[in-house]
């Protein structure tokens, strides 16, 4: 969340950024909740005040002091309420270099890396290749688990164990702490990382347990530390996390529903980055989480592009951001396969992450994400991209140490 003080004295920003950002705020109400919530604060102070100077001869002021702290600290607990509620409404305020626009059209492409295959022959795309070469089953998929479950066959499963492994230990040998993320959590992670309140809808609720699936291991990570003090000289601390991640996907219709592209459940490596508020330095860990994950696509020889994402296709935590896409024959386009987001102190402060700098200040900290990859969507680019002519399928040399062959076929 942003902080009350910013937001007043940057009200027409912030007005700005929500429009920008397509979402609605009740300013006026939010601002006269903090007027009351200060009224009330002050008030019980005053009260505070007087009882500590009365005499032990004062009983019959003392008594109506304490039914007059009561009424107020009552009504200052609704009050806090309706503004704890109202700040959860207000979107982060984007950088400067952050294009404005409505939707997907206003984002900028940055760069495309490598060549798009041309085939001499109809390409088939990964539904019919995974049929026709046994590597994933849609049908029985669905029996078992419904709407768009799947099991991973023969070298399909190897190849997602391949590619998320070596990314993993790619990230590991970079500085990166590995860690096995959990996939159930508590609710204030969510509201802390900016899905709740606008995401609701996306997530699966055990209601028995009062936990949540997790979408991402960004949820978990970003609340590694939260309600911490940390140290300035021990930041930034940069995760890679495995885990399971489980998403509604509410509203996705076409193409997207097709095969393994947007699914309930899939596993993905992600990268976590905590740092100090400073803006340049974050947006140098920014691009640095950008290149790690061009790094993997290139290592994997799969084309891609980079886009700036606007402020209507950017997420309400995100100061900025970037999608890469890689390129899928199927789609006859590029697919979204990572996001890297900057999200200054906005997580932050909602899970009460901060650090102690060197001259004893406490501020609270910066956070970072990105994809390093997604199993099964990278599947798509890598089962397409290097599809033969005789059905066959390429696989990348930087994998095939872990599956122990150079190409898949029957």
């Amino acid at each position: 969340m942003l902080d009350i003080k910013f937001i007043r004295e940057n009200l027409e920003l912030c007005k700005t950024a929500a429009i920008n950002k397509n979402r609605d705020v009740d300013w006026d109400g939010l601002l006269a909740l903090d007027d009351k919530r200060r009224e009330l604060i002050g008030a019980s102070e005053k009260l505070r005040e007087e009882r500590n100077k009365l005499t032990r001869e004062d009983i019959v002021r003392g008594k109506s002091i304490k039914q007059e702290l009561k009424a107020i600290e009552d009504e200052l607990r609704s009050v806090e309420e309706g503004f704890s509620i109202g700040m959860l409404t207000v979107p982060n305020v984007p950088d400067a270099s952050v294009p404005v626009g409505k939707d997907a059209s206003g984002n900028v492409e940055v760069r495309k890396w490598g060549k798009v295959p041309k085939f001499d022959f109809t390409p088939k795309d990964h539904i019919e290749l995974a049929k026709s070469l046994d590597l994933i089953d849609f049908e029985r998929g669905a029996k078992v688990g419904g709407s768009r479950a799947y099991f991973l066959k023969n070298e399909a499963a190897q190849l997602e164990f391949a590619v998320l492994f070596y990314t993993f230990n790619k990230l590991v040998s970079k500085g990166y702490i590995p860690l096995v993320a959990p996939s159930l959590v508590k609710e204030f992670t969510l509201f802390g990382v900016g899905q709740f309140p606008w995401g609701r809808e996306e997530v699966y609720h055990l209601e028995k347990d009062d936990q949540y699936l997790a979408g991402t291991a960004e949820q978990t990570v970003t609340a590694y530390y939260s309600d911490e003090v940390l140290r300035e000289e021990d930041l930034p601390k940069k995760f890679v996390a495995f885990s399971p991640c489980f998403r509604r996907e509410a509203g996705s219709y076409g193409k997207d529903t097709r095969g393994v592209y947007r699914l309930h459940q899939f596993n993905k490596v992600e990268q976590v980055i905590i740092s100090t508020a400073d803006l340049n330095t974050s947006l140098t860990l920014h691009e640095e989480l950008l290149a790690n994950s061009e790094e993997i696509l290139q290592d994997l020889e799969l084309p891609y592009r980079v886009l700036l994402m606007c402020t209507g296709d950017m997420g309400e935590p995100q100061v900025k951001k970037y999608d890469i896409e890689t390129w899928m024959p199927g789609r006859g386009e590029y697919g979204e396969t990572m996001s890297d987001s900057f999200m200054g102190d906005f997580q932050a402060r909602r899970l009460k992450i901060r650090y102690k700098t060197k001259d004893g200040k406490t501020v609270f900290a910066h956070t970072l994400n990105n994809t390093a990859i997604a199993s099964p969507r990278i599947l798509i680019a890598l089962i397409e991209n290097n599809q033969q002519k005789d059905g066959s399928i390429k696989i990348p040399k930087i994998l095939q140490k872990y599956i122990g062959k150079d190409i898949i076929q029957r």
